[in-house]
């Protein structure tokens, strides 16, 4: 059978038969954990929680609401059918005048409206999987290649080399600043580029950061900014998470530092990639956003968009929705305080068990630090460590080093993509673990025999009835049965 699939291989091309779409990553793995054994409160209460999706579904009942309030949005409905020709005949890959202008007010208001965005300059495409490829196609060649601060979203190992043949490099960053970008960090990325002959084209971002739920302030915006106008590359700023973050006057987008200093560097090399897919948990509308100041980009990458093109059925309604000041205000505000309140949620329950994460107020994740559970400080412990999330907890959470991570044991955790009643189970299924683990310590004279035949166990305050108890016995946890 492998023979005759590999002969069939070749008489296909190499892009389609190569391996660059990454699912061979423990982050799509962890995806496959949850489709063959999904958690149901009912029909599968035991499966596997998907906490892998960094999907917004808490506000959900705010567009159901405004989609009953406004069927004259579809032009499915008898409201909204005299639209129906005009909606369903041919449009250029502009997109509908209404939908950009829609799209320019919304950016701006999730950015508190500190700045403003031209309708002219709104390119559309397939999501920001599109975008990002799109952005990749005009700004690089074969070969060439991006720099990316680590640790950065798995995706873009697909979005931006998998068909145009660019590369990413690292900018490694770690804990010994919150994993912030720094300057030198930087340099050394850029000098290794030019020892290895590989011309770097541009830097890009993720602010709010996925996955750390982080993002840049002014001072490193404007640090990043003068590097890339210093070395003459491009600058991405994927912004898909602007309107994710808690407080709405601390985001500071890209666009306000070249408002406030507009002689800081060649806005031609500065590029935003955009989506409603997080902000407002519309991933199945499939809405990108391309937004260049570079007039040259903005033409070619309109031209590219037309194999990745908007419907205009759904560009109709989106119009019509961001065109609705009062909701929008409120859908902004109400989704903020209820992501707020998750965050919130999910990391106090799991401190008073033990377990930190990065500080963090943004996004629609949190970076968990699970460093102490390892084995050792290694990769590989970090892998077995997370098939026992997977498969005894039941939960599955993304390694940190499907997302480039430089120090093992952290991990990204997705906590608005289900109900509430599912999110005390998973917080329930974290507690119960670390607690029978947290019923004996590991004492070691070095962490090689720490983990092999040399365990010294010392009880913890819990009453000694309790502890003999078996299903408290050490023997029991599935951390020690997974290294034995």
């Amino acid at each position: 059978m492998e023979v005759a699939l590999n002969n069939s291989q070749k008489f296909l091309s190499k892009i389609a038969t190569n391996d660059g779409h990454g699912e061979n990553s423990p982050y799509f793995d962890g995806w496959k954990a949850y489709d063959t054994n999904p958690y149901h409160p009912q029909n599968n209460p035991t499966g596997v929680i998907h906490m892998g999706l960094a999907e917004n579904q808490l506000c959900f009942d705010l567009i159901q609401e405004w989609i009953e309030k406004h069927p004259e949005a579809s032009i499915c409905t008898p409201e909204g059918g005299f639209d129906f020709r005009e909606i369903a005949i041919f449009q250029d890959y502009h997109g509908l005048p209404k939908f950009r202008m829609a799209i320019a007010n919304f950016m701006s208001r999730v950015r508190g409206s500190r700045v403003r965005f031209d309708p002219n300059r709104i390119v559309m495409s397939g999501g920001a999987t599109g975008a990002h490829e799109t952005v990749a196609f005009c700004l690089a060649n074969p070969g060439e290649a991006f720099l990316v601060p680590t640790p950065y979203y798995p995706g873009f190992d697909r979005d931006l080399r998998w068909r145009t043949g660019v590369e990413l490099l690292p900018v490694v960053c770690g804990s010994w600043n919150n994993f912030k970008v720094s300057l030198a960090a930087l340099e050394e990325a850029y000098e290794k580029a030019k020892e290895s002959n590989i011309k770097v084209k541009g830097l890009l971002i993720t602010n709010p950061s996925n996955p750390l739920g982080t993002f840049f302030d002014k001072e490193t915006l404007k640090t990043l900014v003068t590097f890339v106008n210093d070395k003459n590359i491009h600058l991405i700023c994927d912004e898909i998470y602007a309107g994710t973050v808690t407080k709405d006057n601390e985001f500071i987008s890209i666009a306000e530092i070249l408002e406030e200093s507009p002689t800081i560097c060649n806005h031609d090399l500065i590029h935003i990639v955009y989506s409603l897919s997080k902000d407002m948990g519309f991933p199945g509308f499939r809405v990108g956003i391309i937004y260049s100041y570079n007039d040259t980009v903005v033409s070619i990458a309109r031209k590219m968009s037309s194999f990745g093109l908007v419907s205009t059925q759904t560009q109709h309604m989106i119009a019509s929705m961001l065109s609705d000041d009062d909701f929008v205000e409120n859908f902004i505000n109400e989704s903020r305080n209820r992501l707020a309140n998750r965050h919130d949620l999910f990391t106090r329950e799991l401190a008073q068990v033990g377990i930190s994460s990065l500080k963090s107020n943004a996004g629609l994740f949190f970076w968990m630090d699970l460093r102490r559970f390892l084995k050792d400080a290694t990769f590989e412990s970090e892998m077995t460590f997370w098939r026992i999330i997977i498969n005894e907890i039941k939960l599955n959470v993304s390694p940190g080093s499907s997302f480039h991570c430089s120090e093992p044991g952290w991990f990204r955790v997705c906590f608005a993509n289900m109900d509430d009643e599912t999110v005390t189970i998973a917080v329930r299924r974290i507690k119960s673990f670390v607690l029978k683990n947290k019923l004996f310590e590991i004492k070691t004279k070095s962490k090689k025999q720490c983990w092999q035949n040399n365990l010294h166990l010392k009880l913890s305050s819990r009453r000694l009835e309790d502890i003999m108890s078996p299903q408290y016995s050490p023997l029991n946890s599935p951390l020690v049965r997974a290294q034995t």
